[in-house]
């Protein structure tokens, strides 16, 4: 029998909210879970800066794309296909998040995740950031720290 009294049906609310809430990722899992490679596209990128010790950053468009293979979550391995070839990176998938991470000998390190939500045509929010400084900047390299807004397209 129902119950009359104040807030119940705000807690059948709340209660199935969250148990489809607690479904989610399981069912994201799967279409991250099964990816082998990702080409990956971002239009807009952040680089950042110290000025006189004070932190900045500028935003504008980019035209950066990336290339992952031989995806594999349960090994943790995948490569990255660049100008110069093939380079092994660590992979770790958790929940609704792939997330791909290179680190350089010389000390950069530079991730990219991708977010199971799928934005148009079967492509998926995706995010790429660089932790690297040097103190001569150089056109084409990077040089301070960047992040890099786009999406990736999942092959499986």
């Amino acid at each position: 029998m129902p119950s009359n009294r104040p807030g119940t049906n705000h807690r059948l609310i709340v209660t199935l909210i969250m148990s489809l809430v607690a479904v989610g990722p399981a069912l994201g899992q799967e279409r991250l879970l099964n990816a082998t490679d990702l080409d990956c596209a971002f239009s807009v990128m952040s680089t950042a800066g110290w000025a006189d010790g004070d932190a900045g950053g500028d935003v504008g468009p980019s035209t950066l794309s990336l290339r992952f293979e031989e995806i594999d979550t349960d090994g943790a391995t995948a490569e990255i296909v660049g100008p110069y070839g093939a380079s092994q990176i660590i992979v770790r998938q958790t929940g609704d998040y792939l997330h791909l991470v290179q680190m350089f000998t010389v000390g950069p390190l530079y991730t990219t995740t991708v977010i199971d939500r799928e934005i148009r045509d079967g492509r998926f929010m995706a995010v790429h950031t660089r932790h690297e400084y040097t103190d001569t900047q150089l056109v084409g390299f990077t040089s301070r720290p960047e992040q890099y807004y786009g999406d990736c397209a999942v092959e499986p």
